[in-house]
């Protein structure tokens, strides 16, 4: 039993230390209300607080209307990097999508949140009156 707690402490301490290391400037962001079928990009920033330089192992989207970019190269001690969340637009409605970002060396991935409204467009409006009065 006193192993485990042992260990159990010693990942929750890793896990506090890897998000010392890493400050974003913040974790989600809201859109409000968008045109549909106009893609948005949000730039999430981050610095690397850590010793040692920081690598960005992954960023994955939760689903195939968003587009994460990392940078591919290790951010040195005290440098900033971007994270840029795209979404496509493509759907009408409210979303809220995720993306869950892997640095090397650290146990806990960090989460990502985009949220807004797609709204019609004046063509689409149009189109889609057009259909419904045929």
């Amino acid at each position: 039993m006193k192993k485990i707690l042992v260990a159990f402490s010693l990942l929750i301490c890793l896990a506090v230390s890897a998000q010392n290391d890493i400050q974003f400037n913040e974790l989600k962001h809201t859109f409000g209300k968008i045109p549909q079928n106009t893609p948005v990009t949000y730039s999430f920033s981050f610095t690397n607080n850590g010793s040692k330089a920081l690598i960005v192992e992954s960023a994955l989207a939760g689903c195939g209307c968003t587009t994460p970019e990392y940078p591919k190269e290790p951010i040195g001690k005290k440098k900033s990097g971007v994270i840029k969340v795209t979404y496509n637009a493509a759907t009408l409605g409210e979303f809220k999508k995720d993306v869950t970002v892997k640095f090397v060396n650290h146990p806990e991935p960090i989460i990502l949140l985009i949220d807004g409204e797609v709204l019609a467009g004046k063509g689409n409006a149009k189109k889609a009156k057009k259909s419904a009065e045929e």
